[in-house]
């Protein structure tokens, strides 16, 4: 038989996928490592959808999506973001999945450096390698707040660096960059001469700080923005995100949008337009819900003595299992769920900066959450 492509075989597994099929074959387990949404999907994004398949609103669409949810996502973007562009640079994806994905096909070839946050979602890792890029970890340390240090980025860049991915509010760690760290990375994007990939699929839900688009900054055309109705709007599921992009791609999107995907589903799109132009308050009650949760684990968490970071946007815990991990978060994660029937995602999953964390989510019902928390060990 013949073999697979080469670089294909160098596209790391995901560690949170490795937990969640062990999980879902035991029973009664507390699912706390991938980030699903527990709130139901609002009834007038369900409406709009059912409605567009009794329709039978089945067929093609334009490659970059329906005019309609374009035009409302446009509005958005200049009302929430601070991103003014027009239609031709909004481009329906396939979740931020593939919207990240498009992104760095579009800025990476064969053997191109793109500096990735470690620990960052795995995703970017594994897109880099399947299209043969080189990711290069940036660190995010612990003493530093997990925030990235520019002068860490300047040993870094190499004359094959061409991307910088940023993620705030960041997956896995809830850190939220302030306005001045996006200008400092921006600022090194353009000395260099990088392309920047803006991964903000969390920016509905910040606790401590403001959310800032870092595209809302810049100058001279070199920011791509990731964005998804999935988290925001309970839709993970449904698959529709949109990617935004400088000025003058629209026939090269075209072209790659054809070639990749031809279009996102025309129902999924519907819903798409109800979720952005519709009522926002099952919005506001998922935030209080996530942000409820939060403050009941973290009190727990405070009692029992385990060390965690407090995020500033997400709905994520990351959480110090140093003191019980042995050196080997993954296995240990793999050991407690086994043991403890408690699905929570390793952090060296996301980078060998997450050595000893773990990731959970607070996107959970308050009993699985704080069930979770107590099966714990504690220091």
């Amino acid at each position: 038989m013949p073999t697979l492509a080469q670089h294909i075989l160098s596209v790391p597994g995901s560690g949170i996928r490795r937990i969640h099929e062990i999980a879902i074959h035991l029973d009664d387990v507390v699912m706390l490592a991938v980030g699903e949404p527990d709130v139901r999907v609002a009834p007038h994004i369900a409406a709009a959808a059912k409605a567009a398949w009794d329709a039978d609103e089945t067929n093609y669409t334009a490659n970059g999506g329906i005019l309609a949810l374009r035009e409302a996502i446009v509005a958005k973007l200049a009302r929430d973001n601070a991103i003014h562009v027009d239609t031709e640079r909004v481009w329906v994806t396939v979740g931020a999945t593939q919207g990240l994905h498009q992104a760095m096909a579009l800025t990476l070839g064969p053997g191109d450096e793109v500096l990735v946050p470690d620990p960052g979602y795995t995703t970017f890792t594994m897109n880099a390698r399947m299209i043969e890029a080189v990711p290069v970890p940036y660190p995010l340390r612990a003493d530093a707040g997990f925030m990235p240090d520019v002068a860490e980025l300047e040993r870094l860049v190499t004359g094959r660096t061409r991307v910088l991915i940023v993620n705030s509010p960041s997956n896995p760690l809830g850190t939220i960059f302030p306005r001045e760290t996006l200008q400092e990375l921006l600022d090194f994007a353009r000395r260099h001469d990088l392309w920047v990939i803006s991964d903000e699929v969390y920016e509905a839900f910040t606790w401590a700080g403001e959310h800032v688009s870092i595209a809302s900054l810049d100058s001279d055309d070199r920011v791509f923005s990731v964005f998804s109705f999935s988290k925001t709007y309970a839709m993970t599921g449904i698959r529709v995100g949109y990617l935004v992009t400088p000025p003058g791609l629209a026939a090269t999107m075209r072209t790659v949008q054809e070639a990749s995907i031809s279009c996102v589903n025309a129902p999924g799109q519907f819903a798409a337009i109800a979720a952005i132009t519709g009522d926002q308050s099952h919005v506001a009650e998922a935030r209080e819900h996530y942000r409820e949760n939060l403050a009941a684990a973290t009190e727990l968490l405070d009692a029992r003595g385990i060390r965690y970071l407090a995020p500033g946007g997400a709905f994520y815990l990351w959480v110090d299992v140093s003191f019980a991990s042995g050196g080997d978060v993954a296995d240990w994660a793999e050991g407690f769920l086994l043991e403890h029937h408690v699905a929570v995602a390793p952090g060296n999953a996301f980078g060998h900066s997450g050595e000893g964390w773990i990731r959970l989510c607070l996107a959970a019902t308050r009993e699985d959450l704080l069930e979770g928390i107590r099966r714990l060990p504690a220091p």
